[in-house]
């Protein structure tokens, strides 16, 4: 009986080992002993762990932007610059027009959802013009919508002090303040403390209130229908669907998502970022859920969860234990390859079908 038990029990764990996959299993083991590390280095822990949740809720929007272009078909949306650009310009307005606290973020809010549900549907119709070039387009087109709007805030017609350049110049500044705004107004929502460890309880219900909105999106009838467009799009036009329909659905969903991350993430980092910020943003959010688990053509709400979490972990960890282990000019050095280093191993991946759903 104590045998059959045994052998129940290491099959559970080889099942587990395998639906979480040998690669994320590596990076949970490097993970871990970045945390040793820190240990031994006297480091405080409970403030990484604290900067590890922030980071997840910050940037898990902008991850889960990803899921409904990868599940319809166009992989993933390189292109979520268009997106983010849409937020900051909600956010800009906001100030502009004097508003603080919640009143400014529920505006910022309001006005980025359709203005970048809007962006991603022009960006839908020219994707569904290039089929099957949609990740080579997504990142051109991204970086040629980031100079464009480098070009829009040096001449935006804002009056705002807190974002024009002093002194008479012209255009808006590289960082705003949000300061007296809506500066971490999700972080400090109901948030507590945990042995040390600060909950970011607002940031990371919001973002599980989108995890799970999105999640029952893809259990409805036009959330299966992009599913089966994704998976393959002869056999959706033979039972009737709309390819090109279902894709553009997928991409306006994703630009809104790209304009509400930004926001997210802007209020919890306290500042705005305009000019040349968002230009490298995708690839970051795409790193995170493809070693989540996710493939070209697949990817769950699991995927942006474990995905977002690893990488952010590792950023966190990584710096101050290089701080301490090498000088600090080769510690920014050593983060920088970790980070492209992720980043590389997730596009490279070659499992192109996704786990079994």
């Amino acid at each position: 009986m104590a045998e059959c038990e045994k052998i129940t029990v290491q099959e559970r764990l080889k099942d587990a080992a395998k639906s979480l996959g040998i690669p994320r299993l590596i990076i949970f083991g490097f993970l871990a002993l970045l945390f040793v590390a820190a240990l031994f280095l006297k480091l405080d822990i409970a403030s990484l762990f604290s900067n590890v949740l922030t980071r997840l809720g910050m940037n898990g929007i902008l991850v889960l932007a990803m899921v409904p272009t990868m599940q319809v078909g166009m992989g993933p949306n390189f292109g979520l610059p268009l997106g983010i650009t849409c937020g900051l310009v909600a956010a800009t307005l906001a100030i502009e027009l004097n508003l603080v606290g919640w009143t400014a973020f529920v505006f910022a809010l309001g006005v980025a959802i359709p203005l970048g549900g809007l962006a991603g549907y022009a960006y839908g119709l020219l994707l569904n013009k290039l089929k099957g070039e949609e990740m080579t387009v997504g990142t051109y087109f991204g970086f040629s919508i980031v100079s464009l709007m480098s070009i829009f805030w040096a001449m935006a017609p804002y009056k705002s002090p807190e974002m024009i350049w002093p002194y008479g110049g012209s255009g808006l500044r590289v960082t705003i303040s949000l300061a007296g705004r809506y500066d971490k107004i999700l972080d400090k929502f109901m948030s507590f403390s945990i042995g040390g460890i600060v909950i970011p309880t607002g940031l990371l219900l919001f973002f599980a209130l989108c995890c799970f909105l999105m999640w029952v999106f893809m259990r409805t009838r036009t959330g299966i229908a992009m599913t089966v467009v994704g998976n393959n799009a002869r056999f959706a036009e033979s039972i009737g669907l709309n390819v090109n329909k279902n894709r553009l659905l997928g991409s306006t969903i994703s630009g809104a998502l790209g304009a509400v991350g930004i926001i997210i993430y802007s209020q919890s980092y306290g500042f705005l970022q305009l000019y040349q910020a968002p230009l490298f943003m995708a690839f970051f959010a795409v790193g995170s859920i493809l070693i989540g688990g996710a493939s070209i053509n697949h990817a769950l709400i699991r995927h942006v969860v474990i995905g977002t979490f690893l990488f952010q972990a590792l950023l966190v960890t990584s710096l101050p234990v290089a701080n301490l282990l090498v000088s600090e000019n080769l510690s920014e050095v050593i983060r920088i390859i970790i980070s492209n280093g992720i980043i590389l191993y997730a596009l490279s991946r070659k499992e192109q079908g996704g786990e079994a759903k």
